[in-house]
């Protein structure tokens, strides 16, 4: 059953884009892009291309994500990913300060400018909680690989 996420704009996290051709994605995905909904960071490029295979990939990537809108990393999303970071370790248990870099980066930088996150990754409840963005899975948590 397909998640019914509209509007945005959303940042699209590397886990959302990885399943943005599963069939029940698809469809809403294919909506917020043609609507303009979907934003672009710059860490989530450079793990897009990362993934790629070859230069010929990388170069059609890098083209691709170009022309979309973007939240920039800039040192006061890099300062409120530390402090994200930090409020989640003051609130919870052990450990309940881990998540990824790239998340936290992608994060702050999202809130920063009134985004959500579209996501297929946990860690970005957890940050919204700290952050204050929309955190919106692109399909529910468990049901595509």
């Amino acid at each position: 059953m397909a998640v019914n996420w509209r509007g945005g704009p959303w940042v699209a996290d590397t886990s959302a884009w990885a399943r943005a051709s599963n069939p029940d994605v698809a469809p809403i995905w294919k909506e917020a892009a043609t609507a303009g909904d979907l934003v672009g960071c710059p860490v989530v490029t450079l793990e897009l291309l990362y993934d790629a295979s070859d230069q010929e990939r990388v170069e059609i990537v890098a083209t691709s994500l170009a022309g979309l809108r973007q939240a920039p990393i800039t040192r006061s999303v890099t300062d409120a990913a530390i402090s994200a970071v930090r409020e989640l370790a003051a609130r919870g248990s052990a450990g309940a300060h881990r998540v990824r870099v790239p998340d936290a980066l992608l994060a702050a930088a999202a809130a920063e400018r009134g985004f959500g996150v579209v996501h297929y990754d946990e860690d970005f409840d957890r940050l919204a909680t700290v952050l204050g963005f929309a955190s919106q899975w692109v399909a529910p948590a468990g049901s595509i690989p």
